[in-house]
């Protein structure tokens, strides 16, 4: 039984240790270089590449400096197929290779043009720049360096920390008491080892990087675009026809685009207009003097009045004009 407690006391403080180490930094001793998958390293801890040369386009780079060259560079050809093809051959000749590959044919807005991603040794990237502008007429370069020294020891020390601490899992496991404690170093290992895969594929990503430097080629056709102007009048013809398709394309997506807002603009100025028309019939006078008053079917025509200058005259009355007989008496 006290053999019991004492194993599990010591796995606890196994993990306990182990987690200490893993999450530090840092660890004693000098972090440990970056070596290129395939080659060895030197005695001074230099990279090197396939060809054994120190890597770094510049000779004056220290041995413990981790530098990243990227760079991009347009160069104009006669004829970029075959320009893509002798840059192929370059650079295998450089012991690079070729990561993508782009050929583009030319249009009537464009003309033929290919584009390379290379990735050169860091040793001979002013080599390879010196070739692959020899294809024609250089336009444009630009190399950029990054350094990420830092970033690499930081990675060495924190592989160095999981790794021991992997180490030290993996040797108690024969010393476990009980299933538990098994169950929890296992538990453990498999996240040491998972933070460990991590930081190594980190690790071999940038080895990559600084030893080999990527360059973006940009291969373009000489002269200028070809100007389509017609001819003769069947080329004129033809020509017009084709503009004027084009245009009544362009029109009927124009209309297509309209037509769902013209409809509800429409509606609302109909309402609109309506609105007006109602609003100015009921403010229309009558006539100059008001209303009239409503006239009787059966009233008397009085006639119109004369003009007040003009003379009224009465009708004359003869003296010699007999009056009526009167009536005879009734009996």
């Amino acid at each position: 039984m006290r053999r019991t407690i004492l194993a599990s006391a010591a796995v606890a403080t196994a993990l306990l240790l182990a987690g200490c180490s893993a999450s530090s930094t840092t660890a004693s001793g000098g972090p440990v270089e970056l070596v290129e998958p395939g080659s060895g390293s030197q005695s001074d801890g230099s990279f090197t590449s396939e060809s054994g040369g120190a890597a770094g386009s510049d000779a004056t780079t220290k041995v413990d400096q981790s530098v990243i060259t990227t760079g991009w560079m347009t160069v104009t050809v006669d004829d970029p197929t075959a320009a893509t093809d002798q840059a192929v051959t370059i650079v295998d000749q450089l012991n690079g290779r070729i990561d993508s590959r782009t050929l583009q044919a030319g249009t009537d807005n464009q003309r033929p043009s290919a584009q390379l991603t290379v990735r050169i040794p860091s040793d001979s990237v002013d080599k390879a720049v010196d070739e692959l502008g020899s294809l024609g007429t250089v336009e444009q370069v630009s190399l950029s360096a990054n350094d990420v020294t830092l970033q690499v020891r930081d990675l060495d020390a924190q592989i160095k920390a999981l790794q021991a601490s992997v180490d030290r899992l993996l040797a108690l496991v024969g010393q476990a008491a009980t299933t538990a404690d098994l169950v929890q170093l296992e538990t453990a290992i498999s996240d040491r080892q998972s933070q460990l895969d991590s930081l190594t594929s980190q690790k071999q990503y940038l080895a990559d990087q600084i030893s080999y430097s990527t360059i973006t080629l940009d291969l373009q056709q000489k002269g200028v675009l070809p100007t389509n102007v017609p001819g003769d009048f069947w080329s004129g013809l033809a020509t017009g026809w084709a503009s004027l398709t084009a245009a009544l394309s362009g029109f009927v997506v124009v209309v297509g685009v309209l037509i769902p807002w013209l409809l509800p603009l429409a509606v609302i100025a109909a309402i609109v207009v309506l609105v007006v028309v109602l609003s100015r019939r009921a403010k229309k006078p009558h006539g100059p003097h008001g209303p009239r008053e409503p006239r009787s079917p059966n009233a008397p025509q009085h006639p119109q009045a004369t003009d007040a200058t003009q003379p009224q005259h009465s009708a004359p009355t003869d003296a010699t004009t007999p009056s009526a007989p009167p009536a005879p008496p009734t009996h």
